[in-house]
């Protein structure tokens, strides 16, 4: 059986990548695909426990990586590598990419020690295609303030932190061969679903 498409979003938070997860998923359904939907950290029921910790508990930055792999490593074994080998599609919130901007760029997590970790929970397995969301902090900001909920501990950060989580981003996606797409999240949703369909339509359908 002919392996599915594994396919991630990111972006700093705020960035409005969640708008577009569940479009993305009905057209990729619209080309009879099977779609699995998840998020990290999170997507099974130990990973979702792992979320909780990890979003709202205090940690030393290293703690914080490896719970994420962890929870990762769950995600993969019971949920992800299933899935894709069914030939499903799998479209996840979130992937190691948010480990290397959150943990790496804005927590200064030692990049080998990154490299490290996420060959050992997948080197065999990248995205097939991830969307990068990317937003400057300050407009990010606004748009939290006015969702007027409680905030994790990531989203109480200060700006200068999401704005090395962004660069942080960014660098990720000069090096990924083209893997990793740029989309201007500050723009009207319609422009910004177009880019995304016509991405997807491109590179996997």
């Amino acid at each position: 059986m002919k392996r599915g498409k594994f396919i991630t979003f990111e972006g700093i938070d705020g960035a409005g990548k969640s708008t577009h997860i569940a479009g993305v998923s009905t057209l990729i359904r619209a080309h009879g695909q099977v779609v699995v939907s998840t998020r990290e950290p999170g997507g099974t029921p130990l990973g979702e426990k792992l979320r909780e910790l990890l979003l709202h508990e205090p940690m030393h930055l290293e703690t914080e990586a490896m719970l994420m792999f962890a929870a990762r490593r769950e995600h993969l074994a019971k949920l992800i590598e299933p899935a894709l080998a069914r030939g499903d599609w799998v479209v996840c919130d979130r992937f190691s990419d948010a480990t290397y901007a959150y943990q790496g760029g804005g927590r200064g997590l030692d990049k080998a020690k990154f490299e490290v970790l996420e060959q050992w929970v997948h080197g065999h397995l990248q995205p097939d295609l991830t969307f990068l969301f990317d937003l400057p902090p300050a407009v990010a900001e606004d748009r939290i303030t006015a969702q007027q909920r409680e905030l994790d501990r990531f989203e109480q950060e200060h700006r200068d932190f999401h704005a090395r989580v962004r660069r942080a981003y960014l660098d990720r996606a000069a090096s990924s061969a083209g893997r990793i797409c740029i989309i201007n999240a500050d723009q009207p949703l319609n422009i910004i679903k177009k880019q995304v369909e016509e991405i997807l339509l491109t590179h996997c359908l």
